[in-house]
């Protein structure tokens, strides 16, 4: 494939970026991707976060800081010395069962942090967008079973829900008292995010994966739970997506936003399960009794009609593209030693470009 360089219009060619987090699981395909739009890349990030370290393994030619987001005065320093144009805000706790074991870390880190993240942003005389990442799960989930919009409820039964909860309305509390349409700001929500080289604990496929690879039965809690599983490239596309509309100085997109598959493609963890083992016979689970275990909520879908009429976005991968991208990842890397994630971007922004979407014209 040519250079992509000039996706996204072109935006992201020689401009400097900030992204906090860039360490973690979408950070790292994050912090790949831009540098191959041409970006100057600065992270910051607590040190590697599991062993295997997806961006290690990449290792994308970026500027690298070490630091806590909770920490105001040393986050201030990178981020005013960098000065960059845009910022993409993604470190966090993300885990829901870590929440309750450590609600008061989960917080300070989602919340507290957000907001230094924020407030530093106010001295960066470059600045000029923010794209705040939060989660699905940052609404008030009353088992409905209808789709979440933007403009729905803020809130959450487990910490991790909530603190995503608040740091939405911290955001629109920043946006509103000190941006104005001097520093455009979009907060971004996605699903259930599966791809290569997520090694987090307590996440369904790395969970699996590394049962599989010890040759154990991976213990699954919630089999009938539905989530919006989709490939780490969907999302991130529709951040990039808002990201170029805010760098253009398009005042409509400093807003909210949702990012998932289309509608009628959310699946149970049973159906994951089964597509997985199609893919990888040896997989092998257990189904754990619900007595005792912590609440998640067992449905959840976003409507992302608001991303498709106005960014023109849409998801190139259906669901179960995205889950055999994601076991076939694994598979490589175990089993042949090699890393599928410069064939993965290419071969996404490849469909994309067949589907002729907006940000690959």
């Amino acid at each position: 494939m040519e250079s992509m360089v000039s996706l996204f219009g072109g935006r992201y060619n020689q401009k400097k970026v900030l992204i906090t987090g860039h360490t973690g699981f979408k950070g790292s395909w994050l912090s790949y991707w831009l540098q191959n739009l041409g970006a100057q890349v600065t992270g910051y990030s607590l040190s590697l976060p599991t062993t295997p370290s997806h961006f290690e393994l990449i290792r994308p030619k970026i500027d690298s800081y070490e630091g806590d987001i909770r920490d105001y005065k040393s986050f201030l320093k990178v981020v005013t010395a960098t000065n960059p144009d845009i910022i993409f805000h993604l470190a966090a706790q993300p885990l829901v069962r870590h929440s309750y074991l450590f609600p008061l870390e989960t917080f300070s880190t989602n919340v507290l942090g957000t907001a230094n993240v924020l407030e530093a942003a106010r001295y960066c005389s470059n600045l000029k967008a923010i794209i705040n990442v939060t989660s699905d799960k940052c609404y008030e989930n009353s088992e409905h079973n209808l789709a979440f919009k933007e403009t729905d409820a803020m809130g959450g039964h487990d910490p991790y829900s909530a603190s995503k909860g608040c740091a939405e309305l911290v955001a629109a509390s920043f946006r509103k008292s000190f941006y104005g349409d001097k520093l455009l700001m979009a907060s971004v929500r996605a699903g259930n995010v599966i791809g290569g080289g997520d090694w987090a604990t307590d996440r369904l496929i790395p969970d699996i994966v590394k049962a599989t690879i010890e040759s154990k039965s991976v213990e699954i809690r919630y089999p009938k739970a539905t989530r919006p599983w989709q490939h780490v490239l969907e999302p991130l596309s529709g951040y990039l997506s808002v990201g170029q509309k805010l760098l253009e100085d398009d005042q409509t997109a400093s807003d909210a936003w949702n990012f998932g598959p289309n509608d009628g493609e959310a699946l149970s963890v049973d159906a994951v399960l089964k597509i997985g083992k199609s893919i990888w016979p040896a997989i092998s689970y257990t189904i754990l009794s619900q007595e005792g275990i912590p609440h998640e909520a067992n449905f959840l879908r976003l409507n992302c009609s608001k991303a498709n009429t106005n960014l023109e976005w849409y998801p190139v991968w259906n669901t179960h593209q995205a889950i055999t991208k994601t076991f076939e990842w694994y598979k490589a890397f175990y089993f042949d030693q090699h890393l599928l994630t410069h064939d993965d971007l290419t071969n996404y922004i490849s469909d994309a470009i067949t589907a002729k979407l907006l940000w690959t014209q």
